[in-house]
């Protein structure tokens, strides 16, 4: 119940901002990061089983990551793990949870190894600018405070948001001759994930790098990759959160300036040791997330259920499962 936790005092002395708001700033990446997943599951998952499901991750799998990272106790902080705001525990961490739920949820029904035409293009790009602006109070807000460090996360974040919806446009028109909406929405978030981790360490040039890189590479995992072997992650979550928090985390390890922040600095500074940490850190997150999202599914399904009904997915899980009925004659 927050006892003896004060809404006026710090935790500790060198903290600047009151406990009790940092718990509720911890709050919300506690809340966004299971969130993601939904989108890898999307019109096929029992939603009692993804609520147990849920529960069970964000505290078996959530909370240990998020200590390892963030906690001055956890392992990969005292390796030396730079993470401003998220990039493994809050991308990397759901998005291979994301491809592990896609997997073994199984396809949709009326899946047929490519997109699926979106319902609302100007709701996707409503959600994509709203997702734009919260991200400055996800990253800068990492800051901890309203300083010379979140303006660089700040506008380090919209380079690298920018610059990978561009990337995105100009792969779209060369390759289908036809940029789209979609896809420059897509490619922003791209951005925005890859920057999370370096949003405090890199500057705009590492955030021009970070954009752009992860636009191509996303746009490779969403376009090719998926095709290719076939699993249905509905909105992309691994492609697009999962891959983006992979390279936003590695070039982090090379691009870390230390005219950003003194004591840090990446490989193209001669600090070949952080990029290994950095490596260290992914192969982690990807491996404990793998694993403790297939026991965690294992678990419910076989008690619960996971996966809707041939029936409940034909109708729509809106009307079978939510009695909405919008969208259903």
């Amino acid at each position: 119940g927050m006892n003896d936790v004060s809404p006026y005092f710090a935790a500790q002395a060198n903290d600047r901002i009151p406990h009790l708001l940092f718990v509720l700033f911890q709050c919300m990446f506690a809340v966004i990061t299971p969130a993601l997943m939904i989108g890898a599951s999307a019109e096929r998952v029992n939603f009692k089983g993804f609520v147990i499901f849920i529960l069970l991750w964000s505290i078996f799998v959530y909370n240990p990551v998020a200590h390892w990272v963030w906690s001055t106790d956890g392992w990969l902080n005292k390796l030396g793990v730079l993470d401003f705001s998220g990039g493994n525990v809050v991308e990397i961490n759901p998005g291979i949870a994301a491809l592990v739920l896609a997997i073994m949820l199984g396809k949709r029904k009326d899946y047929r190894g490519h997109a699926i035409p979106p319902h609302n293009v100007p709701f996707i790009v409503v959600g994509a600018a709203l997702l734009w602006f919260g991200w400055y109070g996800f990253n800068a807000g990492s800051a901890l405070a309203a300083d010379g460090l979140s303006v660089n996360a700040f506008l380090t974040t919209h380079i690298s948001a920018a610059a990978a919806a561009l990337t995105w446009a100009i792969v779209d028109f060369i390759i289908e001759r036809k940029p789209t909406l979609v896809g420059i929405s897509t490619g922003a978030v791209a951005g925005l994930v890859a920057i999370t981790p370096a949003a405090g360490f890199v500057g705009l040039t590492g955030a021009l790098v970070i954009g752009i890189v992860s636009s191509l590479v996303c746009f490779y995992m969403v376009a090719i990759v998926k095709q290719r072997f076939g699993y249905d992650d509905a909105l992309d979550v691994f492609g697009i959160h999962g891959i983006g928090g992979i390279i936003g985390t590695v070039l982090t390890g090379v691009l870390a300036t230390p005219f950003v922040q003194h004591q840090y600095s990446g490989l193209l500074y001669g600090n070949v040791h952080q990029l290994v940490v950095q490596l260290i850190a992914v192969g982690s997150t990807v491996a404990f997330s793998a694993f403790m999202t297939f026991i965690i599914y294992k678990l419910v399904d076989k008690t619960i259920g996971m996966r809707a009904s041939k029936q409940q997915e034909s109708l729509g899980l809106d009307e079978t499962m939510h009695n909405e009925i919008a969208y259903t004659d």
